[in-house]
This record gives C-alpha cells, sequence and structure tokens, in this order.
C-alpha cells in the first residue's frame, strides 16, 4: 500500500517545489518583522537593531532555503530590508486610518494587535514588495495565503494598494491580482473586487477592478472586470453587484423594501427556508 503512495508521489514531484521554503519558517519570519515593527512594549534601540539584524539573517536562510543563490539571496535581502523604513510608514498609515474612521477603536494599540483587516494588510504589503521589487515566484503568494487562512481576507500580492487603506472587521474580502485601489479607500467585510470570467488566457490582461481615491465600499458588494473603475469618491452600498464604470462622487446602490408586520395579527403563515 505504502510503495503504490510513494510511487504516486514522486511521479508527481515537480523540481519547482524545491524554490518553496517551509511554510511555517516563512510565517515565523513575517510575524516577528511585524512584532519588531510593531512591539508591544517600547524597546531600547539597541534592542530593535539586534532584532532586525536577526530578522534579516532569518529572510536571507528563507531565500537560501528557496534555492536562490547565496549571493543573489544576500542582495535581495538587503533590497527588501533598504524598504523597510518606508513600509513602517506606511503601515503606520493604515492603521491611523483604522483608528481615525473606526468608533470602535479605542487606541491605536487595539487596532495594531487585534485587528484582522489590519494584520491582513500588513501580510499584503510585505508580501507586495516581495512580489514588485525582488521579483521571487512563491513567496509572496505563501505570504497572503498565510494572512489569509488567519484573518479570512485574500489579497493577491500583485494588487495595486494605495496608502492609507482600511479594511474593517475583513471576513470574505477578495481581492483580485490586477486590482488597483487608490489611497483612502474603505472596504468592509464580504467585498469582492474580481474577473469578469475566469480563463487561462486572460492571465496577462488586466481582470479585477480600478478602485479610485476616498471610495467606500459596503458590505457583500461585487465589484467585477478590469475595465470597470469606481469613481473618487464614490459610496457603494452593501449587496451591489456592478460591472460597469461609475462616474466620481456617485451613490450606489440596490433598491429594497424590508416589511414589518405584526405577527399575532398576519394569518398567513410564515415560512423560512435555511
Amino acid at each position: 500500500m505504502f510503495q503504490e503512495i510513494a510511487a504516486n508521489i514522486r511521479s508527481n514531484y515537480k523540481d519547482e517545489y524545491e524554490h518553496v521554503p517551509k511554510r511555517e519558517n516563512l510565517s515565523s519570519w513575517v510575524d516577528e518583522l511585524l512584532n519588531i515593527l510593531f512591539p508591544l512594549k517600547e524597546p531600547a534601540e539597541s534592542e530593535i537593531i539586534q532584532s532586525l539584524k536577526e530578522s534579516r539573517a532569518d529572510f536571507r536562510n528563507l531565500l537560501i532555503e528557496a534555492k536562490v543563490e547565496d549571493g543573489q539571496a544576500k542582495k535581495l535581502t538587503d533590497l527588501f530590508y533598504s524598504h523597510l523604513s518606508q513600509l513602517h510608514q506606511d503601515l503606520s498609515q493604515d492603521a491611523e486610518e483604522l483608528y481615525n474612521n473606526d468608533p470602535a477603536a479605542d487606541c491605536m494599540g487595539e487596532v495594531i494587535h487585534t485587528y484582522p483587516g489590519f494584520y491582513a494588510i500588513c501580510i499584503y504589503r510585505v508580501a507586495h514588495l516581495i512580489h514588485t521589487v525582488l521579483k521571487i515566484k512563491y513567496v509572496p503568494r505563501m505570504l497572503t495565503e498565510y494572512a489569509h487562512s488567519k484573518t479570512g481576507i485574500d489579497i493577491h500580492p500583485g494588487a495595486e494598494i494605495g496608502v492609507p487603506v482600511l479594511i474593517d472587521h475583513g471576513t470574505g474580502v477578495v481581492i483580485g491580482e490586477t486590482c488597483k485601489i487608490g489611497k483612502h479607500v474603505n472596504i468592509y467585510q464580504g467585498v469582492t473586487l474580481g474577473a469578469m470570467q475566469v480563463d487561462k488566457t486572460l492571465q496577462d490582461t488586466k481582470r479585477h477592478p480600478t478602485i479610485e481615491d476616498g471610495v467606500v465600499i459596503y458590505a457583500n458588494a461585487t465589484i467585477l472586470g478590469g475595465d470597470t473603475i469606481v469613481g473618487n469618491h464614490s459610496v457603494i452600498g452593501g449587496n451591489v453587484f456592478l460591472t460597469r464604470s461609475v462616474e466620481p462622487y456617485s451613490l450606489v446602490y440596490t433598491k429594497s423594501e424590508t416589511q414589518v408586520k405584526k405577527i399575532k395579527s398576519d394569518n398567513q403563515p410564515i415560512n423560512f427556508v435555511i
């Protein structure tokens, strides 16, 4: 029995698998990096510097584990950490955007250490930097899928998301690979920014929408298509299904009617099918 399984595994093995680091090593590195950037307690400057040196060494080891040549791994590691200061500034603005717009947030620490939307954006910005600047395969997608598994928020590392952005609650949010999102965009739970169709021949085309600055997208809205542009400062209501562009300052909503009756005054049986 085991011989058959072993034979199947060997026959399906791909050399490209060797260019993937272990999931647990990658997730441990990124979580530790975020702990350095946003510590629970104020550390001494020397502690921060030492922690960053250790983080840099860990990242280089991850690249070597992913079969990146040692000299190239050092160059790519130095390149990534040269962008770390800007990354920290961007993430700090994301956190401020959440704090300033969410009445439920009591302090910045609550946003940084408990909000899944902020965590997902942190992982996305790390992955996007690796995807666009270092141009390394697999690792960025592994990172965003790690965040997806923890938060329910699915952001492709190739998406372009401006600073700052707000994802509140976030469960069920999907942001596709070629999506472009401007600054000060608010996205709530269940929002899909997706493609009109899934077709492998469209791999190199823009398949996902463009969301301009200042747009608010409420829960469970679906916006599809590479040619779809949501103009700046528009508001997309909950449950909207949108496949065409809208002008700036548009209000898009689904008109529906909710009826309220007294149960005892209505003789008609009420059947809810779940």
